[in-house]
């Protein structure tokens, strides 16, 4: 949980700084999503390029590990490197996140090289193994806690993340295979806010029960021939998690308060999506703006289907 609660505002923030940074390569089949048509505001050349995103990603990948030492790992104690199968946790929800993270990292990843001027095939699995790469130091920290340990079951996420990303960019240079990330309130925060949230920002990173994690299928693949069909029209296949006060099980009592029992359930979810990053948009700020938010599963009518109720319609699924 740790990696996508630390790694998830990353995402955003430098999703806004390499949709535009990008802006100025050329490439020989299609653009990355976050990349959009309007002149780069920077002029320099693939040298201080490559030197300014050298010491600029140093920087921040340096701060943002000693930050995270100090803010989750100081206060446990530490170990020898060990490892930790938590494969069975949180209904592997926190698998699905790792793998999202991963795949728009190395996204972020694959966009700073093309824009120092890498070749395209080089920066398609360097840069997009940023994610992979990432997320694996922080397993290398949890592999030195006694509190946890090296996660095989989320390295093996990080990687199918990374390469769902380069391997779609390297064979044709389209994401017809988004994964996504949607969020809604859930009540359980109430009951164990110290691990579920204590306020809305932390229970989008930290509530399964109200985050869903989903793949999202491009429909224009299916119909290349048909010019007309609209090529931002997706069906998505999601699952969340329902019940859920604790990793592996519901613990009885919380702070010495008698926690009410819950049928932990997984929900599986099929609705329809758009990828922001495809819609026909002129403006340039407004294209800036939705292929950044492109991670996002856009609420539609969704069935889900769960042991307990079978299959359930919401008209509108956040």
């Amino acid at each position: 949980m740790k990696s996508f609660l630390f790694s998830g505002v990353f995402v955003f923030i430098f999703q806004l700084c390499s949709a535009q940074l990008c802006s100025d390569n050329k490439f020989p089949i299609q653009k990355p999503s976050l990349l959009v048509d309007f002149k780069d505001s920077l002029t320099l050349t693939s040298k201080q390029k490559t030197n300014l995103l050298i010491t600029g990603g140093s920087i921040v990948y340096a701060s943002s590990l000693t930050g995270l030492y100090y803010l989750w790992y100081k206060d446990y104690p530490q170990s020898s490197f060990h490892f930790f199968n938590d494969n069975s946790e949180w209904l592997q929800m926190d698998k699905c996140a790792h793998a999202t993270t991963s795949y728009y990292l190395g996204s972020i990843g694959h966009h700073a090289l093309l824009w120092a001027g890498l070749d395209e095939r080089k920066a398609i699995w360097y840069g997009g193994f940023a994610g992979t790469v990432y997320l694996s130091v922080i397993e290398v920290l949890d592999g030195f806690s006694k509190e946890w340990g090296f996660s095989l079951g989320d390295f093996a996420s990080n990687i199918g993340g990374s390469l769902l990303y380069c391997s779609q960019q390297s064979f044709g240079g389209k994401q017809n295979i988004r994964l996504k990330y949607s969020f809604s309130p859930s009540n359980y925060t109430a009951y164990r806010p110290d691990l579920l949230g204590n306020n809305y920002l932390q229970s989008t990173l930290k509530d399964y029960n109200g985050i869903s994690c989903w793949a999202s299928f491009n429909l224009k693949m299916f119909f290349e021939n048909y010019d007309k069909f609209p090529d931002w029209i997706c069906l998505s296949i999601g699952q969340s998690g329902d019940g859920l006060l604790g990793a592996n099980g519901n613990p009885a009592f919380n702070n010495g308060h008698a926690l009410p029992y819950f049928d932990r359930q997984r929900q599986l979810l099929f609705s329809a999506d758009i990828d922001l990053s495809r819609l026909p948009i002129s403006n340039k700020y407004l294209k800036v703006l939705t292929n950044v938010l492109s991670f996002i599963k856009i609420p539609f009518p969704t069935l889900e289907y769960n042991k307990t109720e079978g299959i359930v319609f919401h008209p509108l699924y956040f």
